[in-house]
């Protein structure tokens, strides 16, 4: 699954997707940044038209690649990898060209570390999250919910799942399941719009998760299932796991698991004084 983070440049906005296990940047974010055009997609055009050689290799280091565009939306747009910017810059005459290069060299470096030791990328999360103002106790818990999720995705993925949307049938799945709402209507409760539902939740909430996951993911291997149908099957059993454990939480303290509270509202740092 691709992973979309927005990456700055002199406090502009870059789009960036993992794509192929490299990061693949928005060719528009990347001509509004170094020239101040006003019609990035008109400035491609006349750029393609002066330089006859990236005209003739555009499709070799362009590919449409699906990322958030300003509507909300996800849609396909023209992106390239780094090598590909590199090219691409070499047609545009800015001042600020230099010291992209040099961004953009540090922005592809730091993927090569992290695939070489992806300890780094944990550590990088981490302290994202702590300026956030999230505590140490829940950023453990989310790094262990990360854990969790790739060893399920990984799973389904060797088993024949490739499309996002599958994957999301299967994530909404477990939990429906385990907290009795979709995604979507989990998302609404807490006043979440495009933001990361798994951000907003709290302790308890991420344990039912990673327990209806893992469990899926033990599902999924003691029955060896293969096709979406069975898989499916291995979610809503998953998420029933979570789902009983929430009901004795809730039986016992007298309060519902499921809350409109989120971290936008009450950060921990705060909600923990």
């Amino acid at each position: 699954m691709k992973t979309t983070k927005i990456a700055l440049f002199e406090g502009k906005q870059v789009r960036k997707t993992l794509y192929k296990n490299e990061w693949y940047f928005s060719i528009q974010d990347i001509v509004s940044v170094l020239t101040d055009s006003s019609d990035p997609k008109q400035y491609l055009k006349k750029m393609r038209q002066r330089d006859l050689e990236l005209n003739t290799y555009w499709g070799t280091f362009c590919t449409l690649v699906e990322m958030p565009t300003p509507d909300g939306k996800n849609r396909k747009i023209l992106s390239s990898n780094t090598l590909g910017v590199f090219r691409i810059i070499q047609s545009i005459s800015s001042p600020k060209a230099e010291p992209f290069k040099r961004w953009l060299a540090q922005v592809g470096k730091e993927r090569v570390d992290e695939i070489e030791n992806p300890e780094l990328a944990m550590d990088r999360m981490k302290a994202i999250y702590q300026r956030k103002g999230y505590s140490q106790d829940w950023i453990e818990k989310r790094s262990r919910g990360i854990a969790v999720r790739h060893s399920l995705t990984d799973e389904w993925k060797n088993r024949g799942v490739k499309r996002s949307l599958d994957f999301a049938i299967l994530t909404n799945e477990i939990i429906k399941s385990g907290f009795g709402l979709t995604v979507s209507d989990y998302k609404k409760l807490k006043g979440l719009e495009r933001e990361n539902l798994r951000d907003h939740m709290d302790d308890i909430e991420l344990i039912l998760t990673m327990l209806g996951e893992a469990s899926t993911t033990r599902f999924t291997q003691d029955r060896d299932s293969k096709k979406l149908p069975h898989l499916k099957k291995d979610a809503q059993d998953g998420g029933s796991v979570a789902k009983v454990a929430r009901k004795e939480i809730e039986s016992n303290s007298k309060k519902k698991v499921v809350s409109s509270r989120n971290f936008l509202q009450s950060p921990q740092s705060k909600s923990i004084k």
